[in-house]
This record gives C-alpha cells, structure tokens and sequence, in this order.
C-alpha cells in the first residue's frame, strides 16, 4: 500500500455525537462526491431536528451507508466557524491533539483516489454496500512529523488558492455575460410583441440536442478513450458503454440525479469545449447560426426548471421537457453582436477553466505522493 509506516486512524481521531437538543443550529447540510458539505435535499417539513447531529468548526461528519455501492466515501471536513447539522445516520468525528494530526492533512487524505478504493475494502457486505464506524477507524494512515504536514497542506493549499481565485473570477466572467444577455434579450423586451425579425422558439425547434449520438462502445474502444479525453459524469461500467466522444462546444444539461437543478431554481448546466465524452446522464446540447452554444448557455441560466422535474425517488429531466422550454431567437444580427460582444468573455472563461483543470491535476498528482 505504501511505503510510510502505517497507523491505525481511529488511534488519531475520536467520534463526537452532539445532538441538536435544543435546535439553536438549523442549517441542515449533506455531503457530496466532491467530499464537501452542501445544502441537503431531504424533506425534513415536520421533522424532529433535535436528533440531528451538530458538526463544529475542525470537525468531520461522513456518511458510511452506500460505500460499496458508491465506492467512494463521503466524507467533509468543517470549516466555517458557524455550526451545522447533519443526519443522525453520519459518524461525526475530530481529532484527538492538531499538534500530531492537522486536520486538513487528514482531509487531504480522505481526498485521495486510493482511500476510497482501499476503503471498498471495509463495507460489510450488504446489498448496499455499508461500512460501520468501526472499520473507518481500522483504516490505516500515514502520520509524517508535523512539519511535513504542515509542508505538504501549504503546498495544497497554494494550489487550493489559485483554483479559488479563478473561480472567482470565473464566476464574475458569467456575471458580465448574463448582464449583456438581459440587457440584450430580457430588459424592455416583451415575449408577446417581439422586435421585427425575433421569434419564440424552444429547444426542440430551434436548438440540436445530440443524445442520439451516444452509442455502445466495445472493450477496445474503451480502453482506447480511457483517460484520453476528458469525462463527464459519474463513472461506471454502464456509463462507459453508453459514452461517445464529442468534439467542439457543447452545453451538458444535467438529465437525472440530486442536483439537476441548482440552488437559485436554474437547470445544471456545463459548458465543455474540445474533446470529450459523457454518459448518460446528461443531455448534450449544442447552439447554430441562430442560437449560439455561447447564448444558449446563458439563457438557459435563466430558465426555471423546477416544472420540467419528474419522478420522486430519482428525479429526472427526460429529453421531451427540456425541449419544451422556450427561448428567444432574435435576428441573425443581433445574435452576431451578442456573440462578438462575448467572445472575449468565453475565451477568458475557457482559459481559466482550463488553467483550474490543470492545478486539479497538480493537486492529484499531490495527493498521490502522499502514500509513496
């Protein structure tokens, strides 16, 4: 496994278990592939909060329920100084003394590929795939000196900076784009007396969506693309063989899964370019002349998706409710000088995209080096 002189987690850490007694703490949060904390999606209406587990600032919760399923663990380390609560069914737990273990090297090593591969190891066999709280703390970790610690999670961090920054900005590129879409297509416009030369179209009608392209690949084909290309979509055995390579500018629209639809109501949404494949859980979308890939990301920004969702245990967006949404498809023009107007902003957008892929690959790479 590695190198390093093992130790035995659960002689570093200590579970924590503080209820909710006396509901003082009301943000309800889960955990997601990405091994962070986010809003939870449950429907706690008329649930009893006072059972559920409070997690502090410097603290872990996980969930241990699907890890065999998942092969992965969702584990999330607390780093707001405001505490947060958490299903009763998640082991919350800290370290024992920070001048031995940080935490945020502990959390680094939660984060690696290899911790989660290893820990598949440790369910307990169910048709779910559970691992008790027990085998977590069985698990085995390298403890260097304290400075290498500290070493090795400011170097993370550097690069944990830099994605931020980018981010950030990234953030404030689709700011300013969407600020030109409804100063373009939204401010003074009205839907039912449109300008000479604009119309109401859908997606269906007006826009190309390439699911169809997705087809069985054989086990040579796989092994060929696999790790060429970058991949959307959670990984699988099903999802390799429902894959096809794509090559340009697309849009992934989120097609099934907890998060089709993001915090403010919108559908979720990628903006991809140049080669990649995907599964089957999102559709594939792509703009024209008329509509172009970059417009149509924005506006579709701005939809309210909440209608199109169907089904309640696995909630879904099929392909025949997003191709009823509607979008205005102005003149040829107009769509060319929103476009060049634009430009810039995706260029930059996808420059910094990129340049945070790439200090992803670095952090990995980073992560890696942990067990040599």
């Amino acid at each position: 496994m590695t190198g390093q002189n093992m130790k035995r987690l659960g002689d570093y850490i200590r579970p924590v278990d503080v209820r909710n007694r006396d509901l003082k703490v009301t943000r309800l949060m889960g955990i997601n592939i990405e091994k962070r904390f986010m809003p939870s999606v449950a429907n706690v209406v008329g649930t009893d909060l006072s059972n559920y587990k409070v997690v502090s600032k410097g603290q872990f919760a996980c969930n241990l329920m699907h890890v065999g399923r998942d092969e992965k663990i969702p584990v999330a380390l607390q780093k707001d100084d405001e505490p947060i609560i958490v299903s009763p069914a998640y082991v919350v737990f800290e370290v024992v003394d920070t001048n031995v273990l940080l935490t945020e090297y502990l959390m680094m090593w939660f984060s690696r590929s290899e911790f989660d591969r290893n820990a598949w190891f440790y369910t307990d066999g169910d048709v779910r795939g559970g691992m008790d709280r027990d085998a977590l703390f069985d698990m085995l970790i390298p403890v260097p000196a304290i400075e290498k610690q500290r070493e090795i999670v400011a170097e993370y961090n550097t690069l944990a900076t830099r994605i931020e920054t980018n981010k950030k900005l990234i953030t404030t590129l689709e700011q300013t784009a969407q600020t030109l879409y409804r100063h373009t297509f939204v401010d003074n416009i009205d839907p039912n007396n449109l300008p000479d030369g604009w119309r109401m179209g859908t997606l269906g009608n007006d826009v190309e969506c390439l699911d169809y392209k997705r087809k069985p690949l054989s086990e040579e084909e796989r092994r060929e693309i696999r790790g060429e290309y970058p991949y959307y979509g959670a990984i699988s055995v099903v999802d390799y063989i429902n894959s096809f390579i794509f090559d340009g500018d697309f849009i992934l629209f989120s097609e099934d899964g907890a998060n089709i639809i993001d915090e403010f109501g919108h559908p979720a949404l990628q903006y991809v370019w140049g080669k990649f494949w995907v599964n089957n859980h999102a559709h594939v979308l792509q703009g024209n002349e008329l509509v172009s890939t970059e417009y149509l990301y924005i506006a579709l920004k701005n939809v309210d998706a909440h209608e199109l969702v169907t089904g309640a245990a696995q909630p879904k967006i099929n392909q025949q409710n997003m191709n009823s949404i509607r979008i205005v498809v102005p003149d040829k023009q107009t769509m060319d000088n929103f476009s060049n107007r634009t430009k810039k902003i995706f260029e930059m957008y996808k420059l910094k995209t990129t340049e945070n892929q790439n200090l992803t690959q670095m952090q990995t790479f980073l992560l890696s080096k942990m067990g040599a």
